[in-house]
């Protein structure tokens, strides 16, 4: 297992460096990688951010089931599978893209780590974003962060409180230094932003949902205040792509669930007048 990931590893760098090659920038070549994963995972996307949509899109269905069913769960999971299968939906299909995405991000991050021991990529930049240093690493160097012995932290020690207390006791040198940090600062605020978008889009109407829409966004936030700029840089161009894939997938699904009927702006005032979920539809319209 352990060879196979350290292939996988060769391989994404020789990626990257091959679109280098190319492009002469580090930048364009994790933008590159990004199209390329893209691409690669566009069938299991499409089929994840459909079938998300879709089970939006039932949850009023669902609630008609689990409030005529509630005494009978067997009855309840075999109409509500039977709903699922009418409908093409797979609940589990939003799982399988992330966890093959995951491997490829992890990948990533260790290839960019190897990396920042060459000195043309610790030195890169894109739109001004440093791509071999982290949110952290960045602040740190703004205010000349050193330990004891007078030497600068390495990047592998730097602590989130470490750095933020020591730039509040250097306002002055951090906001000298301002284009060191900022711009990392900035891609970071946008990956947090598009992840709350994504999770607002498929929340609508669930209130689990919306609360993990806003907690999400700050978890992943503080997950990557110690991950490199060029891994961010996937990550923002990723997050930007499945927003507007998204849309598109909310757009056709929103006209091809038109076909089926909506219920539930109400509960039904007696319950065992609906003898089926299909009848309580015509009831409706």
């Amino acid at each position: 297992m352990g060879y196979l990931w350290q292939q996988a590893g060769d391989f994404l760098m020789w990626l990257l460096t091959m679109f280098y090659d190319v492009t002469n920038s580090w930048g364009l070549s994790i933008i590159a990688l990004t199209l390329l994963v893209r691409l690669a995972m566009h069938p299991l996307t499409q089929k994840q951010m459909v079938s998300m949509e879709r089970m939006q899109k039932l949850q009023p269905r669902l609630k008609v089931l689990q409030d005529k069913y509630q005494d009978d769960k067997e009855t309840l999971n075999k109409e509500v599978m039977a709903l699922y299968k009418e409908n093409k939906v797979n609940p589990a299909a939003g799982c399988l893209p992330m966890l093959i995405q995951l491997p490829i991000f992890i990948l990533l991050y260790n290839v960019l780590r190897d990396a920042s021991a060459r000195q043309e990529f610790v030195d890169a930049t894109f739109l001004t974003i440093r791509l071999g240093e982290s949110f952290l690493s960045t602040i740190a160097s703004a205010i000349n962060l050193v330990d004891a012995a007078g030497q600068p932290v390495p990047t592998e020690q730097l602590r989130f409180l470490m750095v933020i207390f020591s730039a509040s006791t250097n306002p002055a040198l951090l906001f000298a230094h301002l284009g060191m940090w900022l711009p990392n600062t900035v891609l970071l605020l946008v990956i947090a932003f598009l992840t709350w978008y994504q999770q607002h889009l498929t929340s609508s109407g669930n209130p689990q949902m919306a609360m993990m829409g806003w907690l999400m966004p700050i978890f992943l936030t503080f997950i990557c205040l110690s991950i490199q700029g060029g891994v961010l840089l996937y990550w923002g161009v990723s997050s930007l792509m499945s927003v507007v894939h998204q849309l598109r997938v909310v757009r056709k699904t929103n006209v091809a669930m038109q076909e089926k009927p909506v219920l539930l702006k109400e509960k039904p005032a007696n319950k065992t007048d609906v003898t089926s979920i299909s009848e309580f539809d015509k009831r409706v319209r």
